[in-house]
Parts: C-alpha cells; sequence; structure tokens
C-alpha cells in the first residue's frame, strides 16, 4: 500500500510538472534530458498502469518529444540532401507517435470503459459523454494519432482512421476552443491543410489561423509554420511563404517565457523551412 501510495504521488507530481521544460531556453540540454524522462515515465505505469493522468502525460511528452526533437531534425536536415538519415528519422519519430497513442488509448478506456471499441463505428457518439476537463486527453490523442498518420501516408492502415481523429479534435474545439490558448486551432490549421478527400478546407485552415493567432496574441510562431508548410506550399505562394515565415522568426521567445522551448523549436522549423524554399517552391 505504501509503495503504491509512493508511486501515486510521484506520478501526479510528473502529470503535472508545469512548464519546467517548455520555460527552458537550451535546446540541446532539454532534447537529452527528455528520453530519461519518458523512460521514468513508463516505469511507474509498471506500478500505475491505470494512473489517467499519467498516461495522459507519458502520451503527450513521447509526441512532444518526436515533433520537436526528431521530426524535426529530418525536417532541418532536409530530404533532397540526407534522403537516408530523413526517412531513419521519419520511421522513428512514426514509432514514437504509435508509442504516444497507446498511451492516450489506455487513457481514454480508463476515462471511458469500452470507447476505442465504439470510436471507429460511430465517433460522435462515442465522445458524447467527453466534459471540458476532458479536453487534453482528447487534444492529446488526436495529436498523436494525427501526427503518426501524416508521417504514415502510405500506409492505409493509419490514414482509414483520419475522420476519427478529426472526430476528436472536433468534440475538443467544441468543448473549449481556447484551451491552452488556441493550440486546438493550430491544429486545425494541419487538418484543414489535408486533401479534400481527407477533410482538408484550406479556407477553413485560413480561419483557424486566424484564431489561433488571436488567441496567442501573436506570441506563438507555431500557426505561420503550419499555415505556410500546409497551406502555402501546396499553393506555391512563395512570396505568402516567406512572409509568414518570417513573421515567425520575428517573434520574441522572451515574450512568452512559459512557451520559450515551443518558440526556439517552431522558429528552428521556420528557419529551415525558408533555407529550403527554392526545393519547396521553386522560382
Amino acid at each position: 500500500m505504501l509503495k503504491r501510495k509512493a508511486v501515486g504521488m510521484v506520478a501526479e507530481t510528473l502529470a503535472s510538472s508545469g512548464d519546467v521544460f517548455t520555460r527552458d531556453d537550451d535546446l540541446e540540454l532539454v532534447g537529452d534530458a527528455i528520453p530519461f524522462g519518458l523512460k521514468l515515465y513508463e516505469s511507474l505505469l509498471d506500478s500505475a498502469p491505470t494512473n489517467k493522468d499519467l498516461l495522459i502525460a507519458t502520451c503527450s511528452n513521447f509526441t512532444q518529444y518526436g515533433v520537436a526533437y526528431i521530426e524535426t531534425d529530418a525536417l532541418v536536415l532536409g530530404e533532397a540532401q540526407h534522403h537516408d538519415e530523413v526517412v531513419h528519422l521519419n520511421a522513428r519519430a512514426l514509432k514514437l507517435y504509435l508509442r504516444a497513442k497507446g498511451y492516450c488509448e489506455r487513457a481514454m478506456e480508463v476515462r471511458f470503459p469500452g470507447i476505442m471499441q465504439k470510436l471507429p463505428a460511430d465517433p460522435v457518439a462515442a465522445l458524447a459523454k467527453a466534459e471540458k476537463k476532458d479536453v487534453p486527453l482528447l487534444y492529446w490523442m488526436a495529436a498523436s494519432w494525427g501526427s503518426a498518420i501524416a508521417l504514415g501516408v502510405d500506409r492505409p492502415d493509419l490514414v482509414i482512421d483520419m475522420p476519427t481523429v478529426r472526430a476528436i479534435a472536433e468534440r475538443a474545439i467544441a468543448l473549449d476552443e481556447t484551451w491552452s490558448r488556441g493550440t486546438l486551432h493550430e491544429m486545425f490549421v494541419s487538418l484543414d491543410s489535408l486533401p479534400p478527400a481527407l477533410g482538408g478546407n484550406p479556407e477553413q485552415a485560413r480561419m483557424h489561423f486566424t484564431k489561433a493567432v488571436e488567441l496567442q496574441k501573436g506570441l506563438s510562431p507555431g500557426p505561420y509554420v503550419a499555415l505556410a508548410l500546409g497551406v502555402v506550399v501546396p499553393a506555391q505562394d512563395r512570396a505568402e511563404y516567406e512572409k509568414l515565415l518570417n513573421e515567425a522568426l520575428a517573434i520574441d521567445p522572451a515574450k512568452d517565457p512559459s512557451n520559450r522551448l515551443v518558440t526556439l523549436v517552431q522558429q528552428r522549423r521556420a528557419r529551415a523551412l525558408l533555407d529550403q524554399i527554392d526545393t519547396r517552391i521553386p522560382k
């Protein structure tokens, strides 16, 4: 009993660790520390397998590590110059997203027993009992699953689940569109950048971009990078591409210290995308 209590206390502390990582300004330091933390989370889950908050935290941390480090490293390298290494990094990121998804699925089952069987058939009905307090779980479920699909576009077994991912994200934004200062609107910039067959709509993506920037008070590069990559590259609009990425780079990370690391990661992506402009949008 004492061991279970101790594990539960540590799990709760880790699950609500706040902005200890996101306020840091040293990308390499945090990147080196995260893998140990991920294994610590998994070790604790061996003793507390149904701790919902710890499951969500584990899901979110695996997802964030994949996006901020592994997939971003691949983007910075550029497939044209480093094809084999980029393929390897993206394959690794995909594995991390699927691993994250597994933890979010477990959290969903703890919160809504039997939901993972119901979701594919009727996601709207399956998610009907979700409440505002469930938005973080819904967001990370959609983020991990959607990130996996984005890297696994050549895998029909993954792509077929996109309507379910979208339904989860739609339920979350309906419950609380202002959660985490517009993070859900930023997610929808990417979701609506998908082809129409997968539910995408460029005009809706631009509407979500505007709302995300408004809620974030222009302090996050994320919406600018998402719109540039998701909508502007397919449109081959070189001028808007440069404008958006330069706006992302002009943001001062110090103005939002609790999200300093996130800003630096997104600006690293923006810088790489600008460097690759001739590859993505030839003159």
